[in-house]
């Protein structure tokens, strides 16, 4: 790549989170038997009459609010014409001269390093349906339950350099859409998916070079898988002396290789033309500052916030506002309690038995302890009730079973021993049973005094209070 250098755009659909389609009132409801959730408009009856989904339109404008997008008060669904088996009315109604966004940006780090990323536009859309092709049968299928469906298609401009800075975008992106609540988020659905569009140019050079277009990328990994791959290929191609070819490319993530898919369409060749159906968009300033009231806290912004309360690096940081769930979780309890030590157990504890038991880890839904639980384990183990080995081992269950971790710890016996006089029998007799490992300590063999602790917390279950234990070792050592 020492000659060349990448320029890297992407569309980003985003599957809002109504109820109801786009035009009409079918659920949206993900996993129903073939052609259930479908009626004359999702279906392209002629004659049917589309009406656009209020909710759909607020949300749109949500996601361009949180991008720093101009939100235009009036915008045109338009027809984009093209014929596939999953299209029934022969077109798709999106936007085209007039979105319902332009002109945003979003922010990403790479490496440490910032970069801005334009936003060329959003717009509005309803999805196609599927085809279904049977495997040991000459026959395809086609279910409708997807079709009209809403989406906004989120275009950058191509600012992006490589496919590390790719995801960054996505992974920002994503973070914005599932915060704002617009998006479930769930790319093995395809509530989030994207198309790549790559070029090469020669370092130096301002002309854009040939760019081919990258479909079926489902996840973050396999996004860069064929982002990489298309840059060595298309390198690989100009190397000999070749042009690249400007077409549609499917990723087959097996193979790790990218495949020809058609030839790639031009604007002009959708034909598109305002829809006479519908009418325009028209979104009033009330409705404007009413929506803009709703906006939250950002994942960037609010690990910037966290990074200050705890003092913990980046990427840290950055698994607490995976979700929006999770960052309320912890702040919750953070309210409670040390901040840092509760992101201590969030790091460390939970996320060990939720990978551990197969539970989401940035969903709280998903198990019974609550934020006043964790902000009480950390005070206790503060206050001396228990030790951070007992807080540590008893997390598991106290994460399944919500109950108060005082109460536990009192029930099961596991208060911690501080109790000077109860302590100085078992360190007595610690010392007695390893009279080698005291002539070894004091003869110099310092490093010792952790096996005599270790022994001290075995021969009291782990209730011994450590601090005490290594005052009384250091005494009668």
């Amino acid at each position: 790549m020492a000659e060349y250098e990448a320029v890297i755009g992407l569309e980003v659909h985003v599957q809002l989170a109504t109820a109801s389609k786009l035009f009409c009132s079918c659920s949206t409801r993900f996993g129903q038997p073939p052609n259930v959730n479908v009626c004359e408009v999702c279906a392209g009856m002629p004659g049917a009459l589309p009406v656009p989904n209020r909710q759909a339109i607020h949300y749109a404008a949500l996601v361009g609010m949180a991008t720093d997008c101009q939100i235009n008060t009036r915008s045109i669904f338009a027809r984009k014409n093209y014929f596939y088996p999953d299209l029934p009315a022969g077109y798709q109604i999106s936007q085209f001269d007039l979105p319902i966004c332009e002109h945003g940006h979003l922010d990403i780090v790479v490496d440490g390093q910032e970069k801005r990323i334009g936003i060329t536009r959003i717009h509005m859309e309803n999805d196609a349906g599927k085809n279904i092709h049977a495997q040991g049968e000459n026959a395809s299928y086609v279910d409708l339950n997807r079709a009209g469906t809403p989406l906004v298609e989120i275009v950058s401009e191509p600012d992006m350099r490589s496919a590390a800075e790719a995801v960054a975008y996505l992974k920002t992106l994503y973070g914005i859409v599932t915060y704002l609540g617009v998006c479930d988020g769930n790319m093995e659905e395809g509530s989030f998916r994207c198309d790549a569009n790559v070029s090469l140019r020669r370092k130096g050079a301002t002309a854009f070079g040939t760019r081919t277009e990258l479909k079926n990328l489902n996840s973050f990994r396999n996004v860069q898988r064929a982002i990489e791959y298309e840059i060595a290929r298309q390198q690989d191609v100009l190397d000999d002396g070749e042009a690249v070819v400007q077409e549609t490319r499917l990723y087959d993530a097996n193979k790790n290789i990218t495949a020809s898919m058609r030839s790639k369409e031009e604007a002009h060749d959708y034909r598109y033309f305002p829809d006479p159906d519908i009418l325009p968009v028209v979104i009033s300033d009330a409705d404007l500052a009413a929506w803009r009231a709703e906006l939250p806290e950002l994942p960037q912004a609010r690990a910037a916030r966290f990074t200050a309360m705890t003092g913990l690096p980046e990427a840290e940081v950055e698994v607490l506002v995976q979700s929006r769930a999770l960052a309320d979780f912890f702040e919750a309890a953070a309210q409670k309690a040390d901040a840092r030590k509760v992101a201590s157990y969030m790091l460390g504890a939970l996320l060990r038995e939720c990978n551990a038991r197969n539970i989401p880890t940035g969903d709280p839904s998903a198990w019974a302890m609550t934020p006043d639980a964790l902000a009480e384990l950390v005070n206790i183990v503060d206050k001396g009730l228990i030790s951070a080995k007992i807080a540590n081992d008893i997390f598991g269950e106290l994460l399944l079973s919500g109950a108060s971790p005082e109460a536990y710890v009192k029930e099961k016996g596991l208060v911690q021993i501080s109790d000077s006089s109860a302590l100085e029998s078992a360190v007595d007799e610690v010392l007695a049973a390893n009279p080698a490992e005291v002539e070894a300590y004091r003869g110099g063999k310092t490093k010792l005094i952790s096996f005599f602790v270790g022994q001290v917390m075995r021969a009291t279950r782990g209730k011994a209070n450590p601090a005490l234990v290594n005052e009384l070792l250091a005494k009668k050592l």
